[in-house]
């Protein structure tokens, strides 16, 4: 009975840990700045949550069940999917940046002028709110608006995201298991709950971005910095990641160098 309550207890504050990795964070991030409902955030937490948790039990099952051993150059590749999505995510949020940018300096052109002797006073509106959160014109706008008729849309992107992610560390978490859990099913029940930790975890993160983002700043200009932020930290982490699986553990070269991690 002890050993139970101490893998369950293991396995889940050590998923809660799991999702507080800076990959994990940055690239959630990228979608929760878009949001201010606590329940829309949590929901973004749980759905990437459950898709890191589907790759993890998925390939640590089979690392554990089978004996499967991925190969350098496959595990790397997978970490590769990382730093891609990083990329891309970055990129998505920082041209929907600098789409806005022409709205936004007419907007503070307009308020400059106003305030001026003799400027133009007529009756523009400047309240933040008056304005959508995403521009019309941006990349992330028109996604959402062709696909947001879909149901599955809205939590298929986060889905992705986490099993994404899942690739990632789906072989370190099994051989770490195997190295303390003999018992297959012991070590495949311990992936479970590592996996309803790491959902728990992510969805206190989410949560707590948003309800940051919702107190610190209500503003459209606060709403945009934070978007562009969390823009070039995705963009930038991603480039790193993709820098050190070419150049420093060799994924092109004759003999790559994995450490599962």
């Amino acid at each position: 009975m002890i050993g139970l309550v101490s893998i369950v207890a293991l396995g889940f504050f050590l998923g809660m840990r799991h999702a507080t990795d800076p990959d994990h964070v940055i690239a959630v991030t990228t979608i929760v700045t878009r949001q201010r409902n606590l329940r829309s955030s949590a929901l973004i937490g749980a759905f990437w949550g459950v898709g890191h948790t589907l790759t993890i039990f998925v390939v640590g099952a089979a690392v554990i069940m089978f004996g499967l051993v991925i190969p350098a150059r496959l595990g790397l590749s997978m970490e590769l999917t990382v730093a891609v999505m990083l990329v891309v995510l970055g990129a998505m949020n920082l041209h929907s940046f600098f789409r806005s940018l022409p709205e936004s300096a007419r907007d503070s052109s307009s308020q400059f002028h106003s305030q001026q002797p003799g400027g133009d006073l007529h009756g523009h509106s400047h309240d933040p709110h008056a304005h959508q959160h995403l521009p019309q014109g941006s990349s992330l706008a028109r996604l959402d608006r062709r696909l947001g008729r879909w149901a599955v849309y809205r939590p298929l992107r986060p889905l992705v995201i986490g099993i994404v992610h899942g690739l990632a560390g789906s072989a370190a978490v099994a051989l770490l298991v195997l190295t303390t859990i003999r018992n297959p099913y012991w070590a495949i029940a311990y992936l479970l709950v590592f996996g309803v930790g790491t959902i728990a975890g992510m969805m206190l993160i989410t949560m707590s971005i948003a309800t940051t983002a919702h107190f610190v700043g209500r503003s459209q200009l606060f709403s945009r910095r934070l978007a562009v932020a969390a823009g070039l930290l995705s963009l930038g982490f991603g480039l790193l990641l993709a820098y050190q699986i070419f150049f420093v553990h060799g994924l092109l070269s004759t003999h790559p160098r994995w450490t599962p991690s």
